[in-house]
């Protein structure tokens, strides 16, 4: 994988300039749009491409998060042939009342698929959820991590390792 065409790619078609407010509360000047590269099919695969070899060899459900997870999964279900599990912010009230879809969690190893990680919440409270459902979750693989976290990511005290396609850096320097 070219990696800086990519970021360069991904830079050009999703950063965009403003005032933005994201999920931690935060207030940025800059927003990396992941929906803009989730609906480009060509952009999409390429991304889960890169997220294919960052995989654990043990892995036997990929996760994908609500919502900017779910397309990133379903593509790198479709490049591995691994099974996808959509995981929800909240399990339904309805229906099934689960928390995932896609299959049973108890007792699988989950690799955890997010678009964008700042400071990591939305990845702490599913696998927390998982975890508590009986499935082992120790690695997310993002698309663009912009937490800043270095090699051990927001999530170490908690046991998940963060493996990035790409960073913040990756995207400034593109």
């Amino acid at each position: 994988m070219d990696r800086t065409a990519l970021a360069r790619e991904i830079d050009s078609v999703c950063r965009l300039q403003g005032t933005f407010t994201v999920r931690s509360g935060q207030v940025v000047s800059e927003y990396f749009d992941k929906y803009l590269f989730e609906a480009r099919p060509v952009l999409l695969r390429r991304v889960a491409q890169a997220m294919v070899p960052l995989l654990p060899a043990d892995t036997e459900l990929v996760g994908g998060l609500e919502l900017g997870g779910v397309p990133i999964a379903t593509m790198v279900s479709s490049l591995t042939g691994l099974p996808a599990l959509f995981v929800r912010k909240q399990a339904k009230t309805y229906g099934t009342c689960r928390l995932a879809e896609g299959g049973e969690v108890a007792g699988t190893k989950i690799t955890l698929i997010e678009d964008v990680i700042t400071t990591g919440g939305a990845v702490r409270n599913a696998t927390e959820a998982l975890r508590e459902l009986g499935a082992t979750v120790e690695v997310v693989i993002c698309a663009i991590d912009r937490s800043g976290g270095g090699e051990t990511g927001p999530l170490a005290d908690i046991g998940v390792e963060t493996r990035s396609v790409l960073t913040k850096a990756d995207l400034d320097r593109s």
